[in-house]
């Protein structure tokens, strides 16, 4: 009867044994994520958790916790990278206006002088009035981005001659092209181009398209709008001195713009406007620099009955 029990004992203890011994890799396994857990906390550290013992599944919960470690760290990266960019950005913005008020405010105070001729007078009040124009043109862009941004410019969707509309919004830029003392190469599709967008929107791409040529261009300017296999394509090309290749990628980025010393009055939100209006009408916008002429392309569907 003895006998009997020898072998069921033996068994017992050889699995307590295996047991403990399993106990203890376990233990010694969570004392090494507690003691990496602790250490990730207390420092910024790309080390990843480590296996102490490979036993059971604790290689699974290891690799687990590293892939939540390994997100957790790219959104931690992707906010720094926001805030450092909304950052520049609201400076960008509050120095572009300034320095129109603070103009204008100058201009004003040389008004108060009593010396003043009428002549000077008229020309002081003048150059105030085109400061103010150039500020309430920059107000109207940010207004008018975060409006887009936040979803809360509504969009009437129809069809429109794109050509007609392109060919209107072209000719009430008729003086500024003048006075830039040049006459634009304009080739338009003399066939109806039919698409589906929002009319107002639509305008407000070209004029966006047009006042980034003439204030960043150098003249040579190409402005067309043809149909292209099932496409509609607006190009508008420019020669250009102030971009680079480096640029173009960043070219439709909010407040980018290629003047350094943001002295052409412009809060770099012209072509951020432009693309965002595109997309939400089912188009596409891409930038090219060839030498030295810069284009923008327009693309969007051609609508057929």
């Amino acid at each position: 009867m003895k006998t009997l029990w020898i072998p069921g004992i033996v068994l017992l203890l050889v699995w307590t044994g295996i047991l403990s011994a399993r106990l203890y890799c376990y233990q010694k396994q969570m004392k090494h994520l507690l003691k990496e857990l602790e250490l990730a906390q207390q420092e910024e550290t790309n080390i990843l958790f480590s296996s102490a013992v490979n036993i059971g599944q604790t290689q699974n919960i290891i690799d687990a916790l590293n892939h939540l470690l390994e997100k957790n760290r790219q959104i931690k990266e992707q906010l720094l990278r926001e805030n450092h960019s909304y950052r520049e950005s609201i400076s960008s913005i509050s120095h572009d206006i300034r320095t129109p008020l603070t103009s204008a405010k100058g201009y004003v105070q040389m008004l108060r002088s009593e010396q003043l001729t009428m002549q000077k007078r008229c020309s002081y009040a003048k150059i105030i009035e085109q400061r103010l124009d150039t500020l309430t043109e920059m107000l109207d862009q940010l207004f008018f981005y975060t409006r887009i941004e936040a979803g809360e410019l509504p969009l009437t969707i129809e069809t429109i001659n794109a050509a007609n509309l392109f060919a209107d919004t072209i000719s009430m830029f008729y003086d500024d092209f003048l006075n830039k003392n040049c006459e634009p190469d304009v080739q338009i599709a003399h066939t109806p181009c039919l698409i589906q967008a929002d009319r107002q929107a639509f305008i407000r791409i070209i004029e966006n398209l047009i006042k980034n040529a003439l204030v960043h261009g150098n003249g040579d300017y190409k402005l067309s709008l043809f149909p292209q296999n099932s496409d509609l394509v607006i190009r508008i090309a420019n020669l250009t001195d102030s971009i680079d290749p480096s640029d173009i990628s960043y070219i439709f980025d909010r407040f980018y713009t290629t003047d350094i010393s943001r002295s052409r009055k412009t809060t770099g939100l012209g072509l951020a406007i432009v693309k965002e209006l595109t997309q939400q009408m089912g188009g596409s916008a891409a930038a090219a620099l060839n030498g030295a002429v810069f284009s923008i392309e327009i693309r969007f569907s051609l609508w057929t009955a």
